[in-house]
């Protein structure tokens, strides 16, 4: 062992462990000998390892620090060599290496936590399924409050403003934002206790894309006379009679009873011709029976009857001609709904098709914002509190990757980020949760004809906004933080 060798280092020939911490310094900085270092570390490992336990309260951490002591020390031997004892620098280094080795393990921990918030953020249960979400969403919604209630409809089934609802319930823009937020918040964790996990965002945004669908054309003449027609029936009238005569009113508007009339006309005519031809048999068999039975007469004679017979014949002949002529006329009527019933069928394919699309677009642009966001926190927190102001700055956050050349691939999923404007927020200090940090370049029209277009906020939240004619100048100044003209405010 160390302690019981004897050699000569730096001039001193003895026992190592005999041997004063400057001397064991000096043999090292002077000779470049291990074995005088080694007694240094021997000499201290126990007192520097407890204090670097001590500090970050882990037994691996430990070791790392106190490891970095030692490394320190060799590197700066040269300048410690006349110092009669190592304890108070070693204690102090040890001091500056744990606070570096913390901040550096809290910042490892707190990117972690961020990750795994991320993933949490943008895990399929953030995009709920419609169907799933619509069998349920009345009931959920009962149990709401009514004030919740009436909010949650004005904002995400009616697609108002927070100005235009704030008009209409009364307070601010801002309160109608955060109690909009509040309500979907609690409808989520309804949802949630039934079984069905969906995020905030996600939950939002479905509900306002699937929630109100256009009702098929014409109903809203067909309804308002059905309405008048019950409201004029005498107030003796029973229930069923009004359902009756709405019900009347309402059919003749719907396309697909027009076609099974029709079929229904054509099925009673064709068993009409049917009845008609066999009745005609008969009448032709009861005349040749009558006829046999006559007795001779002159040859003049028999011209009455059978001109008698005929006449009827003639007629029945016409009448059957007449229906026939109509069977084929209802034919050509039913073929024609037919193919208006097939091309409707075909257009609502294609705009639910669209819809779909649309919305699938819309939530993993959600998406892809809200992760932009937790890496503009993540970096911020990084960075002394600056905001970034480009996509690059935040590469390392969003883990995008280079190709071959070097370019880097702005893109998350199907989404490309540069789709996005980012304006510069750094001469805000505090940036306010609702300063926009990123907004959409160009606004996308939806399938009912409105504008949306997706906002991402400095607090990391996100909001589709709506618009009728594409203008959001109005939406933004009513629910966006807007920096005042004039510095001095």
């Amino acid at each position: 062992m160390l302690s019981l060798s004897s050699f000569c280092i730096g001039g001193y020939y003895g026992v190592v462990n005999e041997l004063n911490e400057s001397q064991l310094l000096r043999a090292y900085v002077d000779d470049r000998s291990e074995t005088a270092f080694a007694e240094l570390v021997r000499r201290h490992l126990d007192f520097v390892h407890s204090t670097a336990k001590r500090l970050v309260q882990d037994g691996h951490l430990a070791q790392d620090v106190a490891q970095g002591v030692f490394v320190a020390l060799a590197r700066n031997a040269a300048q410690l060599r006349d110092r009669p004892t190592l304890v108070g620098w070693l204690h102090r280094t040890a001091q500056n290496i744990a606070a570096q080795t913390v901040r550096t393990d809290v910042r490892r921990r707190r990117r972690e936590q961020e990750a795994a918030a991320m993933n949490e953020l943008l895990r399929p249960e953030a995009d709920p399924d419609w169907e799933s979400i619509a069998p349920q969403l009345d009931d959920a919604l009962n149990e709401l409050s009514e004030a919740d209630r009436d909010v949650v409809f004005l904002r995400y089934f009616e697609k108002k403003t927070a100005r235009e609802i704030a008009q209409i319930a009364g307070g601010s823009q801002e309160s109608v934002h955060k109690r909009a937020q509040r309500a979907v918040e609690r409808l989520r964790a309804v949802f949630a206790r039934r079984g069905i996990a969906a995020g905030v965002g996600g939950l939002a945004a479905v509900i306002s894309a699937q929630a109100v669908q256009a009702a098929p054309a014409g109903l809203a003449a067909a309804f308002t006379a059905a309405a008048l027609a019950g409201a004029s029936l005498p107030a003796t009238a029973t229930n069923s009679a009004i359902v009756a005569t709405t019900k009347i009113i309402a059919m003749t508007t719907a396309q697909k009873l027009v076609v099974a009339a029709t079929v229904s006309v054509l099925t009673g005519a064709i068993i009409y011709e049917a009845s008609q031809a066999a009745q005609l048999r008969r009448q032709n068999q009861a005349l040749e029976q009558l006829q046999a039975q006559q007795p001779p007469q002159e040859p003049a004679a028999p011209a009455a009857p059978a001109a008698v017979a005929a006449a009827p014949a003639d007629g029945n002949h016409q009448e059957l001609l007449k229906l026939r002529g109509e069977v084929a006329s209802l034919r050509q009527q039913a073929d024609a709904a037919n193919d208006q019933a097939r091309a409707a069928r075909q257009k609502l394919a294609a705009e639910l098709d669209a819809k779909n699309q649309f919305t699938a677009h819309q939530v993993e642009t959600i998406n892809a914002a809200k992760q932009v966001g937790l890496a503009m926190r993540i970096w911020a927190n990084d960075n002394n509190g600056r905001h970034p102001t480009n996509l690059v700055d935040m590469t390392n956050e969003l883990a995008l990757q280079a190709d071959a050349s070097g370019r880097i691939n702005f893109k998350l999923g199907n989404i490309d980020l540069s789709s996005f404007e980012y304006p510069d927020l750094n001469g805000l200090a505090p940036v306010p949760p609702n300063a926009v940090a990123g907004r959409e370049r160009l606004a996308r029209q939806a399938p009912d004809g409105t504008w949306q277009r997706i906002y991402l906020f400095a607090d990391g939240s996100t909001q589709t906004a709506t618009s009728f004619n594409g203008d959001f100048s109005g939406w933004e100044k009513a629910n966006t933080y807007i920096p005042p003209t004039d510095p001095a405010q």
